[in-house]
């Protein structure tokens, strides 16, 4: 397949996470988005608006200063002391308002970073508290574009955006009083033009809005590529797709500029449609004002304050398009934040849940039916229990549910029919935060934070000691290779673990695991990385640490749970099989048939 078309069928796997949304602008949103202002709202935005009343109250004024006062009376009148007050006034006014815009601008920028600040913690947070299938259905790097990029483009909305355009209507409003009171007919003359404009503008919006949007899901599917390129590198050079990889990244490269580029265009059209108006009504005014000062019905002052007045006038207009453009990127980002802020989770507490502050350990599943989606059903009528303290094993071929009922025990996801009870409570009843701080789950794909070998076992349970944080490690067997690392347990580690073996992340997560001294403990194929030697270390260790907690391990290897009390076997989410070892191989099933697989691959080996 040409790297073409190798484009055109990533493109429609990778597009299929993220949609435009597409619904009309409304301010019923943008009021939720400016809601994020409420709790600056007896200092910051108070302090702001203050210095814009100011610095629009000092615009208003000026002009009639120059034309009326100036002109019309002190240059008239050839009143030299008139003049000078009114020259110092004017002095002192311009001083006020470049002071006033020092702290409009400073206290602007600092509400804009608070409210920019509070929505992406808001966001973090909300996002960290969804189910695990809202992690299924999307990309990491889709979800980092969100609490990123999206909240990113609001920043110039919020630092200056909203108060300017309180400013800029106030300022509009006054100078429309103002103008008419000067002179009704020639404001009417001028302002005749408006109606044009506004057709034409309004004729964009759509167009603009749906623009922003485009770009925003490009955005998100280049920075999706990105993180999946840089998981994935190894594979990438593995398989010396470097070049079908790079065709790709600029297939989409080109598509983000593209949109960009589109949306830009289109933003540009409003300044030269200002400029245009601007023209015409100037034109307007001096054709139309010089006949009324040839005819006296305005002086030479009234001109000039109108010509002020209506250079100010055209000023906010062409920043209101800009705080317009603002707010329908602020629309765009919106939408796909408040997208995920209005996802609620899948698993969910009741209203008073139960606290567990202490668990004995004894899990049932009662009749239990779970399925991942409409065409896939994962457990089929799962019924089982282990007694408390017991070691439990799951086996069977990948895919038969064994993961599936470690995630329900987790309560990561919730059955789609049946009961899953620990200690005689159904686990929808329970406080997830008290459920889960008794269970700690080892898989064969750890993950390792970036940070300090300390750090990363210290996750297993914050507030404990230094001391317990180095018995956990000599527990599990890390001691050893800790010991050999340059720092030691102050060993920096990158993201994933880089620095460490496949052995030695699982030894780690070992140690992470039970530092947090669970009640329940679930192996995920957690010995599956590791080499014979350091299993045989673990499984010392274990016999010891699975001691009065219950264990629930899932593993292909079937040396790894020979010791367990019960072994559950799994067949396309049924149970098929139950008892201990002795008894499986003595029933000579599907498990017997396992286990000498296994050993007749070793033999052959």
């Amino acid at each position: 397949m040409s790297t073409k078309n190798n484009f055109q069928v990533l493109k429609r796997f990778h597009y299929s996470t993220d949609q435009i949304i597409d619904k009309p602008f409304n301010w019923k949103q943008m009021l939720r988005l400016f809601g994020y202002m409420v709790p600056y709202k007896k200092k910051l935005v108070p302090m702001s608006i203050a210095m814009v009343l100011i610095t629009t109250a000092v615009r208003l004024v000026i002009p009639i200063l120059i034309g009326i006062y100036t002109l019309d009376k002190a240059v008239k009148n050839k009143d030299a002391a008139m003049l000078f007050w009114l020259v110092m006034i004017i002095a002192g006014l311009y001083t006020a308002a470049y002071i006033a815009n020092i702290f409009r601008i400073r206290w602007m920028n600092e509400l804009g970073q608070n409210v920019i600040y509070d929505l992406r913690k808001h966001l973090f947070t909300h996002v960290q508290n969804l189910s695990h299938r809202f992690f299924d259905q999307r990309s990491a790097g889709s979800i980092l574009v969100r609490i990123m990029n999206d909240i990113n483009s609001l920043q110039e909305l919020f630092t200056n955006g909203v108060i300017n355009l309180l400013m800029d209507v106030v300022l509009l409003i006054g100078i429309f009083f103002i103008l008419f009171s000067l002179s009704p007919q020639l404001t009417m003359a001028v302002m005749i033009i408006l109606p044009i404009m506004f057709f034409i503008s309004t004729k964009l919006r759509k167009n603009i809005r749906r623009s922003w949007q485009d770009v925003r899901m490009k955005q998100s599917k280049l920075n999706s590529h990105l993180n999946e390129s840089i998981q994935g590198i190894r594979v990438t050079q593995a398989f010396t797709q470097e070049r079908e990889n790079m065709a790709f990244f600029d297939g989409v490269n080109d598509e983000t500029f593209q949109s960009w580029k589109s949306a830009s265009q289109k933003n540009a059209m409003f300044r030269p449609m200002v400029e245009l108006t601007n023209a015409l009504g100037t034109a307007v005014l001096i054709w139309y004002g010089a006949s009324l000062i040839q005819n006296d019905t305005v002086s030479l002052g009234v001109f000039v304050s109108f010509a002020f007045y209506l250079g100010m006038f055209w000023e906010p207009i062409s920043r209101l398009g800009q705080v317009y453009n603002q707010l329908l990127m602020g629309m765009a980002s919106s939408e796909r934040i408040f997208e995920f802020l209005d996802e609620k989770p899948i698993v969910s507490e009741t209203d008073h849940p139960i606290e567990m502050d202490t668990i004995h350990g004894e899990i049932k599943f009662d009749n239990v039916v779970f399925s991942y989606d409409e065409n896939r059903t994962a457990l089929k009528g799962i019924s089982l229990e282990m007694e408390a303290g017991q070691t439990v094993a799951l086996v069977g071929h990948t895919g038969s549910g064994k993961t599936t009922i470690a995630n329900l025990i987790s309560r990561f996801y919730d059955p789609t029919s049946g009961t899953v009870l620990i200690d005689g409570y159904d686990l929808k009843d329970i406080s997830i935060a008290s459920l889960r701080k008794h269970i700690s789950i080892v898989l064969q794909d750890t993950f390792i934070f970036s940070g300090t070998i300390y750090e990363n076992i210290l996750f297993g349970r914050p507030d404990a000691s230094e001391k317990e944080v180095v018995a956990a490690a000599e527990a599990v067997g890390a001691a050893d290779f800790i010991a050999k690392l340059p720092n030691g347990y102050q060993t920096e580690v990158e993201e994933r673990g880089n620095i460490l073996s496949v052995g030695e992340r699982q030894l780690l997560s070992f140690a992470r695991a039970l530092l947090a001294n669970p009640r329940i403990l679930i192996l995920d194929e957690a010995t599956a990385s590791i080499d014979t030697e350091t299993e045989v270390k673990i499984q010392k260790a274990l016999k010891t640490l699975l001691k009065g907690r219950t264990a629930i391990i899932i593993a292909h290897r079937l040396s790894t749970i020979r010791e367990s009390d019960n072994i559950f076997v799994l067949e396309n989410g049924v149970i098929k099989e139950r008892g201990n070892h002795h008894q499986l191989m003595e029933y000579q099933g599907e498990y017997h048939d396992l286990v000498k697989a296994q050993f007749n691959m070793l033999d052959v080996g």
